[in-house]
């Protein structure tokens, strides 16, 4: 029986690669006492799949959003569609949007434009965010200046403390996944290991984000108990005592209102 109970905090359940054995993987999960999952959208493409999901699955919630990754997929008239479906569907956050400048060759300013319509629905709908920011944070910081949402995640953080501290000022949560696990990622390392036990949520991004020595393998959510064990090793922390902050942070930040499946 599992010791403790603990959400993973973004991941995409929704995706095509878990077609196949998705129920039995969610229900081996809650075996080994991950109960929940905050399933974020992409694209306006894959938002019906993932509403459906979601609902047939009282242990998954969704966010609703337009990632910076899936630009060319994304249309002008998404803005609206995402605005009527935060009006019908229980989102717990809009999200996954952002800004990623790791290709040079990417158009900033239809990111940029993107990503502040999707604050502004943030706002409108009283919501957090769930970002994703490569290469971008002191970029991202100026914007949350401008529009002040109530705070959201930071998936996959990889920012610098500086940074996470003015995150911290906004509401901002972090957090921490397979990177971790990377003897290689020091500064990535160094920050979970600094970080206020308030500020930290657990993640897997599944399918993608594998452990060291999973790489080109199918990332799952079974996977954030490796995450927690290697953020308790670099924090002198016990696992027991990360679980339930996590699970609080994560309980608190999306408004889950003690919705844990019972194991």
């Amino acid at each position: 029986m599992p010791t403790h109970t603990i959400i993973d905090s973004h991941c995409h359940l929704d995706f095509e690669v878990f077609d196949a054995d998705r129920q039995a993987l969610i229900e081996h999960c809650h075996s080994l006492g991950i109960s929940h999952f905050i399933v974020p959208g992409v694209s306006h493409r894959q938002w019906s799949k993932l509403i459906t999901i979601c609902a047939d699955n009282l242990s998954l919630d969704l966010a609703l959003g337009l990632h910076p990754m899936f630009m060319e997929q994304h249309q002008p008239s998404d803005i609206e569609a995402l605005k009527w479906a935060l009006t019908d569907y229980p989102a717990v956050a809009v999200g996954e949007i952002g800004l990623d400048f790791y290709d040079k060759s990417h158009d900033k300013t239809t990111q940029i434009s993107l990503f502040t319509s999707q604050l502004e629905l943030a706002i409108e709908f009283d919501l957090p965010v769930i970002l994703h920011v490569r290469k971008a944070h002191d970029e991202v910081l100026k914007l949350l200046k401008q529009y002040p949402v109530k705070g959201g995640m930071v998936h996959a953080f990889s920012g610098n403390m500086q940074q996470a501290e003015h995150y911290q000022k906004r509401g901002f949560l972090f957090g921490a996944g397979g990177s971790i696990t990377y003897p290689r990622a020091s500064k990535t390392r160094d920050v979970f290991s600094q970080l206020a036990i308030e500020s930290l949520l657990l993640e897997t991004d599944s399918p993608d984000m594998p452990l060291k020595g999973q790489q080109g393998q199918r990332n799952t959510p079974k996977n954030l108990l490796t995450v927690l064990s290697t953020l308790a090793e670099l924090r002198g922390e016990e696992e027991s005592a990360l679980a339930a902050a996590s699970t609080a942070n994560c309980q608190r930040l999306f408004n889950l209102n003690d919705r844990l499946v019972p194991q």
